[in-house]
């Protein structure tokens, strides 16, 4: 849920966007653990008043898969420094509260983003198949295509390449509910309003060392240390080096597990990112066709979903998403392949500096 922190760090200050509420679902951690944490994050963030609701606490049809091994046992291990959560989640249930919130915007306009396990979003569908007609678009965290598809470094688990993060086949966040992932790419509606962001294009945006110095003490703050005897720095803020705490604890366990020392990949807010995409004045570029072809690209996509949990550790292909290319013109699912990673880090931390402006506001250091 580390990535979690930047998602929804930037959900909540970019200018461009407004922020109607969090739903949690079973994923890196339990549900009362990601409860807690996205209530903490929002207070850490100067943002406490933003609702949170509990949501599903297992996937439609399976249980519960957590991630100890690469989030922690609370699902964001790594920092002493997160606050006691102000506020207490909303007890509304969640369906309605996200069918009520994405009614009330304008025909057109809401993106509903999703960055964890596809339960909820399934479930909204399911029981409020109008919004989907209502809303701009769907945007996920999700999947991976493997094949060449991106330049990106995708890893090695006992020194065999794969394309999956927790099977060789397939990311988290589709392995641990396929069914419901399946749902919503099958959804003749969603498939056109859909955007995928696989580890393919995550896994080209790494948190460098120069990236995480720009995170800890911001722009113009040259090229300082981030460890001291160590420790993390004390840096710009509180905030920062909660986050850059975070950070290096996720940077450990995915170089450890996976191999990749640059620096880890930061998924989540990826999916925020994309969907600012072509907005004047907040455009962060995102290229969805081949190098060398400059026409738009949409593909179906298909979702795994035999095999237990169990057996996708073995070997099976349970969660994984093939993808398939569709006719130049026909609307599909938008997977891009690469992006302005400058500019992403660039708004990123815009984003930062305004929670610590409102921190700083509030009597926080």
């Amino acid at each position: 849920m580390m990535y979690d922190a930047f998602a929804i760090l930037m959900s909540a200050y970019h200018p461009s966007l407004n922020l109607l509420g969090i739903t949690t679902v079973h994923g890196n951690s339990s549900l009362p653990h990601t409860t807690h944490n996205a209530l903490s994050l929002l207070t850490a963030i100067g943002a406490p008043s933003i609702p949170v609701y509990p949501g599903s606490a297992n996937g439609l049809t399976r249980p519960a898969v957590h991630a100890p091994a690469i989030h922690g046992a609370s699902g964001l291990d790594g920092t002493t420094l997160l606050p006691t959560p102000i506020n207490t989640h909303a007890t509304e249930p969640f369906i309605e509260a996200m069918s009520t919130a994405l009614l009330s915007t304008p025909k057109g306009t809401a993106w509903l983003i999703a960055t964890g396990a596809l339960t909820n979003i399934a479930l909204l569908f399911e029981q409020h198949p109008e919004v989907a007609e209502h809303i701009k678009g769907l945007s996920l965290m999700g999947g991976a295509i493997g094949g060449g598809f991106t330049n990106a470094p995708m890893g090695k688990v006992d020194d065999r390449e794969r394309i999956g993060n927790w099977s060789a086949w397939a990311e988290f966040n589709i392995l641990v509910d396929p069914e419901a992932a399946q749902a919503l790419f099958s959804n003749p509606v969603l498939r056109t309003k859909m955007v995928m962001i696989p580890l393919d294009v995550t896994h080209l945006v790494l948190a460098t060392g120069e990236v995480q110095s720009l995170l800890l003490h911001g722009k113009g703050g040259g090229a300082a240390s981030v460890l001291e005897d160590g420790k993390v720095g004390e840096g710009k803020s509180t905030l920062r080096k909660m986050l850059v705490e975070l950070l290096l604890f996720f940077a450990k366990t995915y170089k450890d597990v996976f191999g990749i020392e640059e620096g880890p990949p930061l998924h989540d807010p990826l999916a925020v990112a994309v969907i600012l995409d072509g907005i004047a004045g907040a455009e962060i570029p995102f290229y969805d066709f081949e190098d060398g072809k400059d026409r738009k690209e949409r593909y179906d996509v298909h979702v795994v979903t035999e095999g237990s949990h169990e057996e996708a550790q073995n070997g099976a292909e349970t969660g994984r998403t093939i993808v398939k290319l569709l006719p130049e013109g026909e609307e599909g699912v938008k997977i891009p392949r690469n992006l302005d990673v400058k500019r992403f880090w660039g708004v990123l931390e815009d984003s930062l500096e305004r929670a610590n402006a409102v921190n700083r506001a509030n009597g926080v250091s």
